[in-house]
């Protein structure tokens, strides 16, 4: 029986030169594994090697697979929310001003959800490139799931002043228009 390398010349698929060439860098590399510069691997250890680095490609793949799920998930999710309870600006009359992305915003409101915006009942989100009026709970829930959805969420605390302060006087109007 001849080797596989004849085999491959009488097939026609190499030629001599190709197999002196072929000869030549495997003892070339052996010659180097001798002087240690290089080390020649087992055929099984790098199967074994490739086959846990494919492994671990694998699971990286998965882990981002199912973090661009969540996410599109929790969209979906702040999407339904936002659909089911905003309320409804259609005869808005009242320009309330907001910032977003260090740019002044106006979302025309009713005078009942300007004050009900300025007490913290109501948040300003976002919703594509709308803005939507949602109730302050529904508002929390959607700032657990992401906070860049919020654009306006005025805080519920105590409106009172401080017996000490100079300018308790002098309160400053939530519905200051610019």
């Amino acid at each position: 029986m001849s080797s596989l390398q004849e085999q491959l010349m009488k097939a026609g698929l190499a030629d001599k030169k190709k197999a002196r060439k072929a000869k030549q860098q495997k003892r070339e590399e052996v010659n180097k594994a001798k002087r240690g510069e290089i080390e020649l691997e087992d055929p099984a250890e790098r199967a074994r090697r490739l086959r846990e680095e494919k492994a671990e490609a694998d699971r990286q793949l998965e882990a981002q697979r199912k973090a661009e799920r969540e996410k599109k998930e929790i969209a979906a999710q702040i999407k339904q929310m936002i659909e089911q309870s905003r309320l409804d600006r259609s005869h808005g009359d009242v320009a309330y001003q907001f910032v977003q992305d260090k740019k002044i915003k106006k979302a025309w409101v009713t005078a009942k959800q300007q004050q009900l915006l300025e007490r913290g009942q109501v948040a300003i989100v976002a919703l594509g490139d709308s803005y939507e009026l949602v109730p302050t709970v529904v508002a929390e829930k959607i700032h657990q799931r992401d906070e860049q959805v919020i654009l306006l969420l005025n805080e519920r605390g105590n409106q009172g002043v401080d017996e000490d302060d100079p300018y308790k006087d002098f309160p400053i109007p939530d519905d200051l228009m610019w």
